[in-house]
């Protein structure tokens, strides 16, 4: 039995502080690998300095749409950085109307420059999505992001999005969140979705999922969103770690 969790944070202090201890613990769980997530380019380096150091981590280059007033993303910036071999992916990009509101056309604009960057240099996108559903979609296809592929992370939207992102030819992950009760959407599309073309991570170190929820996420979690998505599923355990690590290794080329 074996897990990769294919989105955290482990650059952010939390977690980065003691890395050795959370390292320790991913081969404790039988944790093989993480992708570590960039979210700004200011903190970038630190993020490829630890997937060069380490070997099961793996890193990605890109700006959240959270992020304003930081240095803005130009495709060609994005391109230079993904080419060193420990940068899998482009992101995390896309939209999120939930924290912000007003004219938010810059992030637009800045997804739609991951979107060619991802087609330009053949990485895959992670996209994040929050009260964002529509224009994600609108604009997935206006920049032709299926000729792209690549993942929507932390999955929070209902069955509909999820088969628009599918018939993308975009992966599902899902996050410690599809373990919380009342998550009960989540859970259906956690269900539905085909088991060639699902993701677990654990976005840490936030949404930690049941028995661990409220505290400090970690890559060793991840095993607990296995655990919830083959007893929704009635399959075992193994057999979800095994195929989404199988998903992992194709998405990301590796």
């Amino acid at each position: 039995m074996s897990f990769i969790d294919s989105h955290c944070h482990i650059n952010f202090p939390d977690l980065v502080e003691n890395i050795t201890g959370v390292l320790a613990r991913m081969q404790q769980n039988e944790v093989l690998a993480a992708l570590c997530v960039s979210v700004n380019l200011a903190d970038f380096p630190q993020v490829l300095a630890l997937a060069v150091q380490y070997p099961n981590i793996y890193a990605s280059v890109g700006v959240h749409p959270d992020y304003e007033d930081v240095e803005e993303p130009s495709v060609a910036r994005l391109v230079e950085l993904a080419q060193h071999p420990k940068i899998i992916a482009i992101g995390e990009t896309g939209l999120d109307y939930f924290r912000l509101s007003g004219d938010l056309e810059w992030q637009r604009n800045r997804f739609r420059n991951h979107i060619r960057a991802s087609r330009e240099c053949g990485k895959p996108l992670i996209i994040h999505t929050r009260s964002a559903a529509e224009d994600t979609l609108r604009l997935m296809r206006e920049e032709g992001a299926e000729h792209a592929a690549g993942v929507m992370h932390c999955f929070t939207e209902n069955w509909e999005v999820a088969q628009a992102a599918l018939d993308m030819g975009f992966y599902i992950s899902f996050s410690g969140i599809v373990t919380f009760k009342n998550a009960l959407q989540i859970k259906e599309v956690a269900q539905r979705v085909p088991l060639d073309r699902m993701l677990i991570e654990t976005d840490s170190p936030y949404l930690a999922p049941v028995p661990f929820r409220g505290k400090l996420n970690q890559p060793a979690y991840v095993k607990h969103v296995a655990e919830e998505i083959a007893l929704l599923r009635g399959i075992s355990v193994t057999e979800v770690g095994l195929k989404t690590s199988e998903n992992f290794a194709r998405l990301f080329a590796l």
